[in-house]
């Protein structure tokens, strides 16, 4: 799967929490949201801070646009992150696991890591079959 493949899948799965997510799909949608996030917060720092009367990339300044697309983009974020677990095997419920300071990230960026289950599993088909 490709980096638009799979920013279309994710989108097109927006609330979709049942299936499969394999790597190349979690992975890309990660790096296109990393790119997304600093593209919006240099628009932020240079043109929203400015018109709302702050100096460009004044700390207090806030950050709407970038706000605004992190609240809009934070269900597939979960989605595909259930769906990636769901690709391990494991419930979606272990992404809880974040809210566990350092030790949960590490674990969760672990499990990430992995090749997902071959053949079909409880939660589905072989993405990559």
């Amino acid at each position: 799967m490709g980096f638009g493949e799979a920013i279309k899948t994710v989108l097109g799965k927006y609330a979709t929490f049942a299936g499969r997510a394999p790597r190349s799909e979690y992975w890309w949608w990660v790096l296109f949201v990393f790119i997304l996030m600093i593209c919006l917060q240099i628009v932020d720092g240079l043109l929203i801070g400015p018109m709302l009367g702050f100096e460009p990339f004044e700390p207090n300044a806030g950050q709407p646009l970038s706000l605004i697309v992190t609240l809009g983009l934070l269900i597939p974020n979960l989605a595909v992150g259930v769906r990636r677990l769901h690709d391990l095997d494991k419930s979606g419920w272990w992404l809880l696991l974040a809210f566990v300071p350092i030790v949960g990230a590490l674990v969760l960026l672990y499990w990430f890591v992995q090749p997902g289950t071959e053949g079909s599993n409880d939660h589905g088909t072989d993405p990559l079959a």
